[in-house]
Formats: C-alpha cells, sequence, structure tokens
C-alpha cells in the first residue's frame, strides 16, 4: 500500500502543492484505488479470450496526405507574437 512518502513523492512529481490533509485524502484514495485492482487480479480469468477493445475497428485513420499550407505572411499575421520569422509562444515548462 501507499505510504505518505510515497504521496510525497508523487506529489513531487506532479508539481502538487498539497496540505497534510490532502496528502493523507491523496494516500486513502489512492490506496482505495489499488485496493480495487487487487480485487480485479483476484477474478479468475483462465477461459477468457484476451481483447484489447470492446469493437473490432479496421482502419478508422483517413490516408495522411498533404494539403494546402498557409503561407508564412499569413501564420505571421495570424500570430499574436513573431521574432526572426518564428511564432514566439509563451515558455510551457519552466526549468528547476
Amino acid at each position: 500500500m501507499i505510504d505518505a512518502a510515497e504521496v510525497e513523492h508523487l506529489a513531487r512529481l506532479a508539481r502538487l502543492e498539497l496540505t497534510p490533509g490532502e496528502r493523507e485524502t491523496m494516500r486513502a484514495d489512492l490506496n482505495a484505488i489499488l485496493g480495487y485492482f487487487q480485487q480485479l487480479s483476484a477474478v479468475d480469468t483462465s477461459g477468457v479470450e484476451e481483447m484489447q477493445r470492446p469493437v473490432d475497428l479496421v482502419n478508422v485513420l483517413r490516408e495522411d496526405e498533404p494539403g494546402a499550407v498557409f503561407s508564412r505572411d499569413v501564420v505571421e499575421a495570424l500570430a499574436p507574437e513573431t521574432e526572426g520569422g518564428f511564432v514566439r509562444v509563451p515558455r510551457t515548462v519552466e526549468a528547476e
């Protein structure tokens, strides 16, 4: 089962700032989820054929064919900010 140290480790990996009460709730929830997996592993599935999906799907994706593209001028006109011919976007991942 999950202990407090593992919850703290998971919270750090997920970049979550949890209060002590939230940590305890998270620990209880994770242990309950793992308990459900233990119940599932106790079920005898020896005669059941493995299944990847409940419905047979065959090539539901279209062919990847190149199409019309926007010119650089149009892209730069639509972009909120550009720099040196590139679209400038805000940083999404902070360095530690």
